[in-house]
């Protein structure tokens, strides 16, 4: 049997990206041989097959990172891991059919949780965890406004500002994103392609503050929902989804004595590794208690890479994607 790996020779456009074959790997000591049955799509993803992120990976680049599988084969020296179980991780060269993974970086999967959101959960849900609650200190009863709240990552944040007892307001670009976003959890929406949408954010509030602004977006939305900050906020600045870094003026930080706070999950997973598998340690107690409900997640096959990361690019995917394998 073959096994498919999408590869990068060259950055640019997902279209130049290709799916070669080669013989199946074995597990050496220490590693287990997962079947993939489903990878995450995220917008980082995107960028870095362009060569457009911040860390540009040497050439060739095996894409993806996030994971779900069954585990067909056991190396030496494992013991955490055994045959026929279902895990998940984070690993290099995920966009592929069988990858060998160290047994440390793989999780079992619980019944609670489907083999499709699992292949999607570890990258957005920590994210959302680390910073809402390690950056932002978000507490019970607090208004957050989540931006860019139809996509994978502002979907994941609405669940787990709900699992920490938030109220949550979604801001999305069009109806229907809308849409994913009260099916997540959201107590309220906010249409920000709308001229005058701050006016409708404040009537939302009534006589509360908004006290977080949770921001994967970036772009000509920062500042305004910076201003809509009660004073003493904090403003989460989680990514820049709309391809252009905004520029704060930093008197308003000053005037309205608010926060800005930059969310960099990886940067600090790199500094101390221990801080993933704690949070996805409470993000799994969450669901099984049922407290943390995630959200539904779209698929696709293997063999649309392709089309799937242009559609991350262009802003056509709703919901958190992933990459199917074969089953």
């Amino acid at each position: 049997m073959q096994n498919r790996q999408v590869i990068c020779r060259e950055f640019g456009l997902p279209e130049n990206l290709l799916i070669e074959e080669s013989n199946i790997p074995s597990p050496e000591k220490g590693e287990v041989l997962v079947k993939v049955l489903a990878a995450g799509v995220g917008y980082v993803d995107s960028l870095m097959v362009q060569g457009l992120y911040q860390v540009k990976p040497p050439l060739p680049y095996y894409p993806g990172s996030e994971f779900a599988g069954e585990v067909i084969q056991v190396g030496g020296a494992v013991n955490n891991i055994k045959s026929g179980d279902l895990v998940m991780g984070m690993w290099r060269g995920a966009y592929t059919d069988h990858m060998t993974v160290p047994s440390s970086e793989c999780t079992v999967i619980p019944d609670s949780l489907s083999v499709e959101v699992a292949g999607g959960f570890y990258t957005n849900y920590s994210t959302a965890l680390f910073g809402l609650r390690d950056c932002g200190n978000l507490e019970a009863g607090e208004n957050v406004l989540i931006l860019g709240a139809s996509g994978g990552v502002g979907s994941s944040a609405i669940t787990v500002a709900k699992a920490m007892g938030a109220n949550v307001i979604a801001g999305a670009s069009s109806p229907e994103k809308l849409e994913l976003a009260s099916s997540a959890g959201a107590d309220e929406t906010i249409l920000y392609s709308k001229e005058g949408w701050r006016t409708e954010l404040k009537a939302l509030l009534g006589n509360e503050s908004l006290t977080m602004v949770y921001d994967p977006v970036g772009g000509d939305l920062a500042e305004p929902a910076f201003r809509s900050l009660a004073p003493g906020g904090r403003f989460l600045v989680v990514g820049f989804a709309s391809g252009t870094i905004p520029s704060i003026p930093l008197n308003l930080a000053l005037l309205k004595q608010s926060s800005i706070v930059g969310v960099d999950w990886g940067g600090a997973m790199r500094s101390d590794p221990s801080l993933t598998p704690t949070l996805q340690k409470t993000l799994l107690d969450w669901i099984d208690s049922g407290r943390l409900k995630p959200a539904k997640v779209s698929t696709r096959p293997l063999s649309e890479i392709r089309e799937a990361l242009s559609d991350q690019i262009s802003g056509k995917v709703i919901g958190k994607l992933v990459l199917e394998g074969n089953k």
